[in-house]
């Protein structure tokens, strides 16, 4: 086919950054919008030239004339419409994390394997350019062997509420909201070892902070002062079956002097920092060097990382093409992140057999 009708399913905040990539991919049509809340969905569909408007994802399922969709709803519904969607003969984009459990994981792709459809987990920052201009270096072997990462993401006073704060609907806070970006990418540019153990905390000290004025800060279009149940902060080190080693850290809320973003992977031939800026560390005739790539994008660039994962996922759908976030690492990075809630729930690091 010359081109592919796309059904957005979830048209809340990020469903713009789908639909604003969808529309700029001349391979791409935007035919159907699916919220809820139906003024909203109307709303989208105006604004995009969406031909259909669905308040039930089961009918815009069962729209023939979708080929493709994206799943932009709340994480304690991505697993159900993602099979749903696999099974109606869809290829799927699920926006991270892919579900909320490991078990929940598995299903969906148990459903990828029986119907040979595309599932694309939206690991966005697999996109950026300082990621993927880091993943050539790595392989060609200029870091040598990578046995260390760290990667944090610390907002001082972000938490978005709403649905985010909500457990049942979010699954978690700040861990499975923003680490699972740090997570994935730390391990991707690893190689993607499989886990071994992991040794996780959270924290709930100082909760949605609904008193601080003075001070702009995101809110969910359901935002209420008194629904919190996520944690402020969690932190874990994650250990792997080739000994490598990973800690993490992300927050809400902390009592911190300013918002902070850092990735950085350490081999026995040379580092690199990926945020906040790519630069590569190594040695040369008995040497320290710190070596800064002439490139568009040394920082982590949200419109043109998505631009590309859009672009991605519509090539994979007309072509079949396994995508380079498959649902077999959305299970693998739901394995991490309920590892690390396991852990600091029952005080014990979690091993894997």
């Amino acid at each position: 086919m010359s081109s592919i009708n796309i059904g957005v399913i979830g048209a809340g905040t990020i469903s713009e950054f789908h639909l604003n990539a969808y529309k700029a991919n001349p391979e791409a049509v935007i035919y159907a919008i699916c919220d809820q809340n139906a003024e909203r969905a109307r709303g989208k569909a105006e604004l995009y030239g969406a031909a259909k408007v669905y308040t039930d994802y089961r009918e815009l399922l069962a729209d023939p004339n979708v080929h493709a969709v994206s799943v932009c709803t709340w994480n304690d519904s991505h697993a159900e419409i993602s099979i749903a969607a696999l099974r109606a003969g869809k290829q799927v984009l699920v926006e991270k994390p892919m579900t909320k459990t490991v078990e929940e994981a598995l299903r969906v792709q148990e459903a990828v394997e029986q119907t040979g459809n595309v599932l694309q987990v939206g690991f966005v920052r697999r996109f950026a350019t300082n990621v993927t201009v880091a993943k050539t270096f790595i392989e060609q072997g200029e870091l040598g062997d990578i046995y260390y990462a760290k990667a944090s993401l610390l907002r001082r006073l972000g938490n978005p509420g709403g649905w985010f704060a909500d457990k049942t609907r979010s699954g978690g806070g700040p861990l499975i909201d923003l680490g699972v970006h740090m997570i994935d990418l730390c391990w991707y540019l690893m190689g993607k070892p499989k886990v071994h153990s992991i040794k996780g905390h959270t924290y709930d000290k100082l909760g949605n902070r609904a008193h601080i004025q003075n001070i702009n800060q995101y809110k969910a279009a359901d935002w209420s002062p008194d629904v919190n149940t996520v944690e402020d902060l969690a932190n874990a080190l994650i250990r792997f079956e080739n000994g490598a080693s990973l800690f993490v850290d992300a927050s809400f809320t902390l009592h911190a002097k300013k918002n902070e973003i850092r990735a950085v992977l350490y081999g026995d031939n040379g580092g690199v920092e990926v945020e906040p800026e790519l630069l590569f560390v190594s040695e040369k005739h008995n040497t320290l060097l710190n070596i800064t790539p002439e490139i568009q994008h040394r920082t982590f660039d949200f419109e043109n990382a998505f631009q590309r994962e859009i672009d991605h996922f519509v090539m994979c759908a007309k072509t079949g093409r396994k995508p380079i976030s498959p649902v077999e690492d959305g299970t693998e990075i739901m394995k991490m992140l309920c590892g690390v809630y396991a852990s600091a729930e029952s005080g014990k690091e979690i091993v894997y057999e």
